[in-house]
């Protein structure tokens, strides 16, 4: 039955049936259209944006520098970033307000959307989706959403929906770097062609539908019409991609690594494909959630699992083993603004003008607080080198930091989620 014939075919419509199945027909990246407040991107040197999540936290004392400012001496996990120093950041002392539930608070890593118990109250768009929504149609893939393992991700469109995550380098690989077929690509131009005369269809209805509701309810369905509207221009884009061939590159097309509690290895490896991807533009938004692995990381020194040591109890021997798992996650890090910092694009590093995130939903995994996130920031054309240590008792807002990346990635909007404000003492270097 088509949406025209469904509608005919009721004679009582419930408005909330029909605005549901019209927030799941738009559960999708980036649906909704361009608003006036958001500015266009630049055709200079594109800005991009990567955050690398973490669902076990990273131990505050390890990772945090005693002393504040430009003058700290590094940290257990930071002794081996000298030649980086001047490129990252070290943010203490922030988390997102009105969020908490532990481990389920990872649902709200991006978004900042409050929820209170682990319950939220109904989740918004992630910073990386606001991104891709509104600057993603530059590229092939407006967003890259990736995972370790499984398919979890902290990346939700504003209507909520969680959009799940593809964990395998290899088909990452194929999806950015392989030819697609000849059928398949006519099947990719089919489905685009199909999809926007859906969406005729869908906007018949909705006009008609805006003649039989209240005032509050045709609201809602402007706002609606006019996702849809952006819908068909997405599509008409994503038809024009199918004629274009995809970027040539001298690697090959990894393997995937089989053991799943090889978490380091695993990092690495999405990390070089992450890499790849910000090096042929083939897309400028991308997360990569590490997840929270409960096996053996094979690393020297640790037999415990990693999960079991992040519930540490302050036991010494976990904290010790613990200790081994972050600094090799950190110092994988490290190693991945390396390789940002030796592409060169016209006279600049991909690092300049990449704001890279490491955070964690948890501050202290062992007591599952959502306090004291985490907060490692590299890039993206910010003034860095120094410590900022805000309250640890009376947290700054970390959506603050997402605003001060929007607005630097190109968008000109003044809030984003519970911000109050640009983060202070994190300065752009240039406009």
């Amino acid at each position: 039955m088509t949406l025209r014939a469904h509608f005919d075919f009721q004679q009582r419509l419930d408005r909330r049936t029909l605005l549901k199945g019209a927030g799941v027909s738009m559960a999708m990246p980036w649906l909704s259209a361009m608003d006036s407040t958001f500015g266009a991107s630049t055709k200079q040197v594109p800005k991009r944006f990567v955050a690398m999540t973490l669902g076990l936290g990273l131990l505050a004392d390890n990772l945090n520098p005693t002393q504040t400012g430009r003058e700290y001496q590094p940290s257990a996990y930071l002794k081996d970033f000298h030649d980086l120093k001047n490129d990252f950041t070290v943010i203490s002392g922030t988390s997102h307000p009105g969020v908490g539930g532990g481990h389920r608070a990872e649902s709200s890593l991006l978004s900042a959307a409050p929820m209170s118990a682990g319950i939220p109250s109904g989740n918004s768009i992630s910073v990386d989706q606001l991104l891709a929504k509104h600057l993603g149609h530059e590229t092939r893939f407006p967003s890259l959403v990736l995972a370790l393992s499984g398919s979890n991700s902290p990346s939700y469109t504003e209507n909520g929906a969680m959009i799940p995550a593809e964990s395998s380098p290899a088909n990452l690989f194929t999806k950015l770097f392989i030819a697609d077929s000849p059928a398949d690509r006519r099947h990719q131009k089919y489905r685009a062609r199909e999809g926007r005369s859906i969406m005729d269809v869908v906007a018949d209805d909705t006009r008609s539908l805006k003649r039989r509701v209240g005032v509050g309810d045709r609201d809602r369905l402007d706002a609606y019409f006019t996702s849809v509207r952006d819908l068909e221009k997405r599509l008409a884009s994503s038809e024009a991609w199918v004629h274009k061939p995809k970027p040539n590159v001298k690697a090959s097309k990894p393997l995937d690594i089989a053991n799943p509690n090889d978490f380091i290895a695993r990092q690495r490896l999405m990390s070089d494909m992450i890499r790849l991807a910000l090096a042929t533009d083939s897309s400028r938004y991308v997360v990569c959630h590490f997840g929270s692995g409960s096996g053996v990381v094979p690393l020297d020194g640790v037999e415990e699992g990693y999960h079991t040591l992040s519930h540490h109890g302050l036991d010494e021997e976990k904290l010790s083993q613990l200790a081994i798992v972050e600094k090799a996650i950190v110092d994988s890090w490290g190693d991945f603004l390396r390789s940002l910092k030796d592409v060169d694009e016209r006279g600049e590093s991909v690092l300049d003008t990449t704001s890279v995130l490491l955070t964690s939903n948890l501050g202290n995994a062992s007591s599952h607080s959502n306090r004291n996130m985490p907060v490692l920031f590299a890039g993206g054309g910010f003034r860095h080198g120094h410590h900022l240590a805000f309250d640890q008792k009376k947290n700054h807002p970390l959506p603050n930091l997402y605003l001060s990346v929007l607005q630097q990635t190109g968008l000109s909007t003044e809030q984003f989620a519970t911000s109050t404000g640009t983060m202070p003492g994190l300065e752009p270097t240039r406009t």
